[in-house]
């Protein structure tokens, strides 16, 4: 059961791996309007099953504490994550934005019955290498037209791990709540985008395809089965895998021509990666003794 749940968890990553190349192929639909439309469309599955078993109805009484951190988290991350990628090149801010694995690592080591120790802090440096190299073109300056989607991929990283942290206290909160924090997450995206934007709609069938196929995994079905995973599976041998995303990421971008292949990319993702897999090593040495 444990096994199973965990492998379920994983598929969470692989279509999170897709996220920046689905966002980057969805045209130029504002950032709020591209909430609003991919969390209905995530919300669909959820609503599907409470039509056919009303009485899961009743897991969306939650207390306002879960509600905030759930939408708060869904929310806030996705629209600094779409902002970066409309202000930024895709494959720079989706690194960036992958510096949340690292964030949650070193954060969950300051929880009571943890302990910071050196590889946490060598661990922590390589990322922050890692990121200078990103926003380093030419070198090491800092280039000002990109500050906005460099800035706001900063905070959607540091908005995730809060979330993932904090979601670790709800253990017990059924999955089906997801549903409620899509559609809370839609609503609240849409009356952004009538305040604040101009509607955009996507231009081409093949723009229509990345927005539905965004709504359908990376920003729908990828939270049921994490969050099934979490509650249900190892949540450590989740942490670490989660460290394959930024990698994966990067590479389906080059792939897909969102992106070119450069030492300083290369080097920047082992960086990040690297120094995210040696904060969980931990993690990794504890399982290996379990299994001994």
């Amino acid at each position: 059961m444990k096994t199973k749940a965990t492998l379920i968890g994983f598929t969470a990553i692989l279509m999170w791996s897709f996220l920046a190349l689905m966002t980057a192929a969805s045209g130029t639909m504002p950032p709020f309007q591209l909430s609003a439309v991919t969390f209905a469309i995530g919300s669909l599955p959820g609503i599907l099953l409470f039509i056919a078993k009303p009485e899961r109805l009743k897991e969306l009484r939650q207390p306002p504490k879960v509600w905030l951190a759930g939408v708060g988290g869904l929310f806030g991350y996705h629209f600094l994550y779409f902002t970066a990628l409309r202000n930024a090149p895709a494959v720079e801010a989706g690194l960036i934005a992958y510096l949340w694995p690292l964030l949650i690592v070193v954060g969950s080591a300051l929880l009571p019955g943890e302990r910071l120790g050196w590889h946490h802090i060598v661990g922590a440096l390589c990322g922050l290498a890692g990121t200078a190299l990103i926003v380093g073109k030419n070198g090491f300056a800092f280039d000002p037209a990109y500050s906005l989607g460099y800035f706001t991929a900063l905070l959607c990283a540091f908005t995730w791990a809060a979330y993932s942290l904090i979601s670790r206290k709800f253990e017990k909160v059924s999955t089906d709540v997801v549903t409620g924090f899509c559609l809370a997450t839609s609503a609240l995206s849409l009356l952004c985008h009538l305040a604040l934007e101009t509607t955009v709609w996507p231009d081409t069938m093949a723009q229509w395809a990345a927005v539905i196929g965004l709504g359908l995994l990376p920003v729908g079905l990828a939270f049921y089965v994490w969050d099934y995973g979490v509650k249900n599976g190892d949540i450590q041998i989740l942490g670490v895998s989660s460290y394959a995303a930024p990698l994966l990421s990067t590479l389906i971008l080059i792939i897909f021509g969102f992106g070119e292949i450069s030492v300083r990319i290369g080097l920047s993702c082992l960086l990040i990666t690297g120094g995210a897999v040696l904060a969980a090593r931990d993690m990794v040495f504890r399982k290996s003794e379990r299994a001994t």
